[in-house]
């Protein structure tokens, strides 16, 4: 069974647990680490004979077009994840079109090929932010990879499906971040910080479920800093210093042995219930 890859592209100084140390103004004065990190990830990808997919913030794609034409020219898919890196939920519809739309041409622009997938930042589309699954699908996107099932102090949705499901009136394919249900209670097991913070045998253990319990592929997430030990510490409090620092330097080994152990493609291969056009399901490149 094929699990989805997935790589959100940006750099340590985006993420929601630096915001109150970076702001956005100040991004590009911050010292870039994306473009090493990623292409450090592709470069394991590559020996690995693995592909993926590679969702781009939009700030990161108009400052790095190479690394998104790059990525299109190793076969990886790629897809969306916003501009601005904004909460959804903190968003107007009107500001959440231009945003997405703004990201979208200008992953597309680096690219050359069509974008047919979106990952909010934070997994924020939550209870409360439906209206954002029809600006997507009226954007052209045909899937969406933004609810992780889980409680969460910042976007917790552990109502939501656990597995692929239609929203925007059946235009739009939802495909959850991996969980396995124990106990009452949804696990999560699709990668990040879990994959970094937690031991490899936990995140073993959850895909064997999904794969051999439920049949259901897996849909896996992690960011280039995360396996960046050598990014700047930014003055945060505990919690934050804890999510964004744990571990960096064990991450790669824990994801070369999980890609070792199980089978990762890009999304719109693992999950063939996505629609796209037949040329654009592959991007060019030779399959595994």
């Amino acid at each position: 069974m094929l699990n989805a890859l997935t790589i959100d592209v940006e750099d340590y100084f985006h993420t929601e647990a630096m915001s109150a140390a970076v702001s956005r103004d100040q991004w590009d004065v911050q010292p870039s680490r994306v473009e090493r990190s990623t292409m450090e990830l592709m470069e394991l990808f590559d020996r690995l004979g693995v592909r993926a997919t590679l969702f781009f913030l939009g700030w990161v794609a108009e400052r790095f077009p190479a690394l998104v034409s790059q990525a299109v020219k190793a076969g990886h898919e790629i897809g969306c994840h916003s501009y601005w890196h904004r909460a959804v939920f903190r968003l107007t519809p009107a500001e959440f079109q231009e945003d997405t739309a703004r990201a979208k041409k200008v992953i597309e622009d680096a690219g050359g090929v069509p974008v047919w997938g979106y990952r909010a930042p934070s997994f924020s589309l939550i209870p409360g932010t439906e209206w954002a699954a029809e600006i997507l699908a009226e954007l052209g996107f045909t899937y969406d990879s933004s609810v992780n099932p889980i409680r969460h102090d910042f976007y917790s949705n552990a109502g939501a499906p656990r597995h692929p499901h239609q929203i925007a009136g059946g235009a739009l394919w939802e495909l959850p971040i991996a969980t396995v249900r124990f106990a009452g209670q949804n696990l999560p097991v699709g990668g990040g910080a879990y994959l970094r913070i937690l031991p490899y045998a936990y995140s073993r253990w959850g895909l064997r479920q999904l794969n051999r319990e439920e049949q259901m592929p897996a849909m896996f997430y992690l960011h280039p800093w995360e396996i960046d030990p050598g990014q700047p510490r930014l003055p945060v409090g505990a919690k934050s210093r804890v999510r964004q620092y744990t571990n960096l330097g064990h991450t790669l080994g824990k994801l070369e042995a999980l890609l070792t152990a199980f089978p990762f493609g890009p999304a719109i291969e693992a999950f063939p219930q996505v629609r796209v056009p037949s040329a654009d399901r592959m991007t060019g490149a030779v399959r595994n």
